[in-house]
């Protein structure tokens, strides 16, 4: 993509400067057009690209967010997990380590792509057969505080996973790129044929183009959470996948005295 961003605003730019040094023995008639034109453009494209990137950085902060409170969430529910009676503290610590493996895999997927919607299936899968143990366990202790508030973490725990996959694909949208492609390889490309035409400033415009395709780089990058250079980090969750798979820090609690 990088290549491709690359030589499309540079050769644009380039096609301008052969076309204005073609041109310019008309520079007296084509100089004043050429400057408003170009003056025009250039300031409709600076907004574009910087709203296009404002998208696309507010979209990844969202991502980083959703990810700290999702391992927040997990890490609850795993310490909520521990006061739980057997067999259904076993086996929900159990579904929550593979459910966090489960979270992590998806960080690493395309979204989209057949490999996350597997993701994605096995964890619901783990999702439902959590959520049946803690039925179980209300059913065990219907007034006891200790499953109503596990019950209660495990239902935002399931909300914040739901929000976490749902911003993987809350993507810039496809026409907002379009227009910051063509609009900055249209305004540059009339920048350089309006500088061949004065006869200076070629090689300003040459970095400048480069620069403003840099800039389309990382808003395209930004927006691609799991692929490229800048990627969601899922460090909070592989730490907290550490911390659960240690021995767990509350001994199970010990049956009621008759």
């Amino acid at each position: 993509m990088g290549l491709i961003l690359f030589a499309l605003i540079i050769g644009a730019t380039g096609l301008g400067v052969f076309l204005g040094h073609r041109v310019r023995h008309l520079s007296e008639s084509l100089k004043e057009p050429f400057g408003v034109l170009q003056a025009a453009l250039l300031g409709v494209v600076g907004l574009l690209l910087a709203f296009g990137l404002s998208l696309a950085v507010s979209r990844y902060e969202n991502r980083r967010s959703n990810v700290v409170d999702e391992a927040n969430a997990i890490g609850t529910t795993y310490l909520r997990a521990q006061t739980l009676a057997e067999p259904i503290r076993s086996r929900s610590l159990d579904l929550l380590i593979r459910y966090t493996r489960s979270a992590i895999r998806i960080s690493d997927q395309v979204p989209g792509s057949a490999e996350a919607g597997d993701a994605r299936e096995r964890e619901q899968r783990i999702q439902r057969r959590l959520w049946s143990l803690a039925g179980d366990a209300l059913q065990m202790a219907p007034v006891a505080s200790a499953p109503r508030l596990y019950v209660e973490t495990l239902n935002e725990m399931f909300d914040g996973e739901t929000a976490r996959v749902a911003a993987l694909s809350n993507r810039v949208p496809t026409a907002v790129l379009v227009l910051e492609i063509l609009g900055s390889a249209l305004a540059l490309g009339l920048l350089g044929a309006y500088l061949a035409i004065l006869g200076r400033g070629v090689l300003a415009v040459l970095l400048a183009s480069a620069l403003v395709a840099f800039l389309l780089l990382v808003t395209a990058d930004l927006d691609r959470p799991t692929r490229g250079m800048i990627q969601v980090p899922d460090t909070v969750l592989t730490d907290q996948l550490a911390s659960m798979e240690e021995s767990p820090a509350a001994a199970a609690p010990r049956p009621a005295a008759r």
